[in-house]
């Protein structure tokens, strides 16, 4: 529960993008309540990618070791061919180097994140009310009105703010009329969780030629499951029952030898990709599927919400605490161009899909995303190396003063900005302030970089500064005289 008598935040959703965006309030002291309209916490694996930017963020949010030890992986694909079978990578990325710590695509099945977060949250002192139902909203220039029907009865909120994380069939979006174009892509699919005889967990095991014919068994880490999955025609009810679906499996690949003989969950859908008009209307927000819906190929999906919610969270916390109101137009101006651009490599990618044999690389990572046209990124120097503003901001070993090692993402873990001085002078540094953190290498410097790897992540020739985002972004690269507008940027928009 809120640890305030009236939230300052009303979040309806608790899945994904709804639990991101509360365990980010709730460790910066903000107060919320997180509703959720269904009885119980999602039980299904749909979600099952976490890509890596997705465990950078994890990893933030003191949550990375505990989803990694919950999957594992992708397993090798399996292709049943009329010669026999044929193993094939899933994922084609390189090694992780320094400033890539995490380069391998997660299988982690949905239930399974989205109840690590829940317990990171409870960490936090919260959890997630089920059986709470948006059911009204109003708004005005001082705050957001909400009607909530709970298991007692109809309940009425008051907040500065709310954000509807629910879901492609979102009541926060259709009650702000909020238009949804896009288009269905001509895929009907069944995705379920089942427990098998006959099949081992050791591959995705893929059957079948064109998209009508194809079905596959791939193992869920973390569970003794498998997720089955099936393109289908439209104008055919499917039994999505054990003896259903095995009659559906024995007539796609011949092979009895294997058995589904329980279904503990099963979702039959169109493929759908859409983009909402706006991410926002006054007080009220979208953030995943309520503003995106995606095809499930290349898992970007539960991806980009839970990149919503991080990318939103410190700036209402931000506002809230004193920030110009302004700062949250910029949720918008960066997020709806990515969900945009991730739209149409889902598509490019359910259009390979067809043809069966797949393998997905760096493109999926999300590691290339970023924010380069923001109102919050100030213009970059020329630089012939190293990252813009507005990029993600790498990771580095480094070794402390004291002589411990440590890593930027441990320095950067947090809720606030940080601010790295390469081979500068300490003195020159902006004065302490609430928010934002310093370390600088050279003299007098609290860092070393002995292997240079800070330098070459970042590009950085002696005296220049990197001012990074609560979020992980690069907001400004400036030389040592250029410092005072790093200043400036952080009172109008920055630390608190």
């Amino acid at each position: 529960m809120p640890r305030t008598p009236e939230p300052e935040v009303i979040i309806s959703g608790a899945g994904a993008a709804g639990l991101t965006l509360a365990i980010d309030l709730a460790r910066r002291n903000v107060g919320f309540l997180l509703i959720d309209k269904a009885a119980e916490p999602f039980i299904g694996s749909r979600g099952k990618g976490i890509q890596p930017r997705s465990q950078e963020v994890f990893e933030d949010l003191g949550v990375i070791d505990r989803i990694v030890a919950s999957g594992g992986e992708y397993p090798v694909q399996r292709y049943y061919t009329e010669r026999g079978p044929v193993d094939r990578p899933a994922i084609e990325m390189p090694d992780p180097t320094p400033e890539e710590p995490y380069q391998i695509p997660l299988l982690v099945p949905q239930f399974l994140t989205e109840r690590r977060l829940r317990e990171r949250l409870a960490e936090l002192g919260h959890a997630p009310l089920y059986g709470h139902e948006l059911i009204g909203i109003d708004q005005d220039g001082d705050g957001v009105s909400a009607r909530i029907a709970t298991p007692s009865g109809e309940r009425a909120m008051r907040a500065a703010y709310l954000v509807g994380a629910d879901g492609g069939r979102s009541f926060v979006r259709k009650s702000l009329n909020i238009g949804f174009p896009g288009k269905t892509l001509g895929v009907r699919a069944v995705v379920a969780d089942v427990r098998a005889d006959g099949v081992s967990a050791d591959a995705w095991h893929r059957w079948g030629q064109g998209m009508d014919t194809q079905v596959s068994l791939c193992p869920l880490y973390g569970t003794d499951m498998f997720q089955y999955q099936a393109a289908l025609p439209f104008d055919v009810d499917i039994d999505v029952s054990a003896a259903g679906l095995t009659a559906l499996f024995h007539e796609r690949t011949g092979r009895t030898d294997i058995v589904v003989r329980e279904v503990p969950w099963a979702s039959v859908f169109e493929m759908n990709a859409r983009l909402a008009d706006t991410y926002r209307v006054g007080r009220v927000f979208l953030a995943g599927d309520a503003a995106h819906v995606h095809p499930p190929t290349g898992g970007q999906g539960l991806n980009t919400s839970v990149q919503d919610a991080y990318n939103l969270g410190w700036k209402l916390a931000a506002v809230l605490d004193g920030a110009p109101i302004s700062l949250l137009d910029s949720y918008q101006q960066e997020r709806r161009p990515v969900a945009e651009a991730v739209l149409g490599l889902s598509e490019r990618l359910l259009e390979a899909a067809k043809d069966r044999y797949t393998s997905r690389g760096r493109e999926v990572s999300q590691l290339d995303l970023g924010y380069v046209d923001s109102p919050l990124t100030l213009p970059t120097p020329h630089r012939d190396k190293g990252p813009l503003a507005g990029e993600r901001a790498p990771d580095a070993p480094v070794t402390g003063a004291g002589g411990l090692g440590t890593r930027l993402f441990s320095l950067f873990q947090g809720p606030h900005w940080t601010l790295l001085g390469h081979e500068s002078d300490r003195t020159a540094a902006p004065a302490a302030r609430k928010g934002l953190h310093i370390h600088t290498t050279g003299p007098r410097g609290d860092l070393t970089d002995p292997g240079g790897h800070l330098r070459d992540a970042y590009g950085l020739a002696a005296g220049q500064w990197v001012l990074i985002r609560p979020d992980g972004y690069i907001a400004a690269i400036a030389d040592t005289a250029d410092l005072h507008t790093v200043e400036a940027h952080l009172d109008t928009v920055g630390s608190w």
